[in-house]
């Protein structure tokens, strides 16, 4: 294939990319109900160019610092706090960037807007001709900007796989990419993960350039050097960008031939690179040590390592959420995990959700193929150095329609090796998690297609894995067309129920109705008496009457009961030795006999030609779904895919339940009903 024909096709499909990514940005009309997506827009609201430079990298001064709210911040629309130290968990990285990109597009829409369309994303949202609030401008162009990123890791997956394998690995991979729906819908948030996915493919892209054998050793380390700079923007993004030191490391060994000695120090120059970059785009890391970071007391044998309070900020936040995703820290919303197989459960979610059953087969299969070599390449080397022949870095063959195995290959897998094996074992596995890896996926499995010797099978293949994936991503993005169901549901709440009703929420969900505009009436929550039942909360011996009475005090004393999402009823349900009584509460409320009724309900689930594709909310928990849920997804229609991650629905495409106090049972009532 020509190098023009290769261009096109590219061209062709990173056009398909950003439309899959663009299209549907507004898809919650910007109401914020993705919550980390909420709160990097709330901070972000107050990184501000200072109006003193002098206190630019003051802590307690700066308007530039995550982890601080500035004394004298503000916005209009939000509640800022002021003058206090915040939580903030994220790389500064993606915060500054999507920071920048809204003054820029603040800046150049008075003159970019006149000759655009009016009614275009761009120029109402993003370019903010619409007029849009900081807080929601902010997410606007936050959302364009990690859509724009993800575009660009299709391109450079297309750099990557010709590398590796030859263009036609490239062109395939990168069509895998376009079209894989965990990225097109992570691309719709502003969020870190899609940046620190760009940065690694970034950074292990050059890493395999600088073992080109024809290189000078100048080109060679100008290419090292750019992989130890997204290799910082990487750890800029997200901690976990630090695991691409292992192939660094390896990269060093493999194009520094000289000396061990000039090794290290190369290392160690590209190490400090990695620092600075890291230093420079997130300064409060290492300027900011008025936080309590205690480190936990280690036992050594008989050696005790005492807690010290290194005072990092930094250091504070990312601990605590490690400790989150470890299972160390006990948090309510993430019990959903309880109960789940590590690998196998992130496995099923990408088979069934993020990139479908069959991209997903051929993923993980691929990755076992990707495996398989590498450890044939290892033990062949190994035996070479036992027979000493030395080290050397020439191709392994091991079969005839297999290409040979090269050193770039060892340096793929010090990336995806060891970032599985750590993400797969984490005791919280959003589906996100697995991003950065998804990518060297899509290589693996390009390239495994194109090694099938017969060619007819070989075209078959492919093209059936393509276009089943392209009809799943068009299905997925079809959710984009639909109301959110937040929105339909607070819609139908302000035309149902009267003005001073009690509306009751669940504790660590939303709660409904959400305040909206119509036309030229803003409608606003306050017009009910809103509060919020807590199940979620309190295990065990805490799941008690106390609680119990409590919860059954406040159903009773309601109007309106709201369920948001799954994320309540479909953790307590299938907890039941966590939540004794607890457990109970759904299936009664769900069948009539807490005295509420179903009144109404709603979705959105991906469709294509006619047909959707359903999540089971209720399958896993072991629940029967009320009789109005059943008679909504039988109308629906459709195909069940069974248990799905809470994390691919609860943002844009949760399932509503609202009823109604029918009955007026007293807590004393329903409480008998308990055991």
């Amino acid at each position: 294939m020509s190098k023009r024909l290769q261009w096109l096709f590219l061209a062709a499909i990173m056009l398909a990319a950003a439309y899959f990514r663009f299209n549907g940005l507004d898809w919650d009309d910007y109401n914020h109900y993705h919550p980390d997506e909420r709160y990097i827009s709330w901070v972000g609201t107050t990184i501000e160019i200072p109006d003193d430079w002098l206190n630019a990298l003051d802590p307690q001064l700066s308007t530039f610092n995550p982890f601080y709210w500035p004394k004298n911040a503000e916005s209009e629309g939000i509640v800022v706090s002021q003058d206090q130290q915040r939580r903030f968990a994220y790389g500064h990285l993606p915060l500054y960037a999507g920071v920048a990109a809204s003054k820029i597009a603040s800046l150049i829409g008075p003159a970019l807007a006149p000759i655009l369309p009016d009614d275009s994303i761009l120029v109402r949202d993003i370019l903010n001709d619409g007029n849009l609030i900081e807080y929601r401008h902010l997410t606007a162009a936050g959302r364009a900007l990690t859509a724009l990123v993800d575009t660009l890791t299709v391109g450079l997956v297309f750099i990557l796989g010709k590398q590796l394998f030859g263009p036609m690995t490239g062109l395939l991979a990168a069509a895998f990419l376009a079209f894989n729906v965990m990225h097109i819908q992570l691309a719709h948030f502003f969020v870190v993960d899609p940046y620190l996915t760009f940065f690694v493919v970034a950074s292990i892209t050059s890493m395999v350039a600088a073992t080109q054998s024809q290189l000078s050793n100048r080109a060679k380390i100008g290419f090292l050097s750019m992989a130890a700079v997204a290799g910082g923007l990487a750890v800029g993004a997200k901690i976990n960008g630090l695991l691409l030191l292992l192939p660094l490391a390896l990269t060093v060994m493999i194009t520094v031939r000289r000396s061990t000695r000039l090794r290290i120090l190369t290392f160690l120059a590209l190490l400090g690179l990695v620092f600075l970059v890291f230093a420079v785009t997130n300064p409060f890391a290492i300027l900011d040590f008025s936080c309590a970071a205690q480190s936990p007391v280690v036992n050594i044998g008989p050696i005790e390592i005492p807690s010290i309070n290194w005072g990092s900020c930094y250091l504070m936040n990312t601990s605590l959420q490690g400790s989150m995703v470890r299972g160390i820290r006990d948090v309510p919303f993430v019990r959903q995990y309880f109960g789940t197989t590590p690998f196998l459960y992130q496995i099923e979610m990408q088979l069934k959700w993020g990139m479908g059953l069959v991209l997903g087969i051929a993923a993980f299969a691929g990755f076992l193929w990707a495996i398989w070599r590498v450890a044939f390449a290892a033990w062949t080397k190994w035996r070479e150095f036992k027979r000493g022949e030395g080290l050397s870095i020439t191709p392994v063959h091991y079969g005839p329609n297999a290409p040979a195995v090269y050193h770039p290959e060892f340096i793929v897998s010090a990336w995806t090796l060891p970032f599985f094996l750590l993400t797969g074992l984490l005791a919280v596995k959003f589906m996100r998690y697995m991003q950065p890896l998804t990518p060297f996926l899509m290589i693996y499995a390009a390239a495994m297609l194109l090694t099938i010797p017969l060619i007819k099978i070989r075209r078959l293949l492919i093209l059936f894995v393509l276009a089943v994936t392209i009809l799943y991503s068009i299905s997925f993005i079809s959710i984009y067309d639909q109301p959110h169901p937040w929105i339909e549901a607070s819609q139908w709440i302000y035309k149902q129920i009267e003005p001073n009703s009690r509306i009751l929420s669940e504790v660590w969900d939303d709660s409904l109705p959400d305040n909206l505009t119509v036309g030229n009436t803003n409608l606003k929550k306050e017009i009910y008496m809103n509060d919020a039942v807590n199940w979620l909360s309190g295990t065990g011996i805490l799941d008690n009457e106390d609680k119990l009475s409590s919860n059954l005090a406040k159903v009773a004393d309601s109007d309106v009961i709201v369920i948001v999402s799954n994320r309540n009823y479909g953790v307590i349900s299938r907890l039941k030795e966590l939540y004794p009584l607890s457990s109970q509460y759904y299936p009664l409320l769900f069948d009539g006999s807490l005295g509420y009724e179903l009144s109404f309900v709603t979705t959105r689930t991906p469709s294509v030609l006619g047909l959707n594709l359903v999540p089971d909310p209720f399958g896993w928990p072991e629940l029967n779904p009320p009789e109005l849920v059943d008679a909504y997804f039988d109308e629906l229609g459709g195909i069940s895919l069974g248990r799905f991650d809470e994390s691919f629905t609860v943002y844009d495409q949760p399932l509503v339940m609202i009823f109604k106090n029918q009955e007026r049972l007293s807590a004393e009532e329903m409480a008998e009903q308990f055991h």
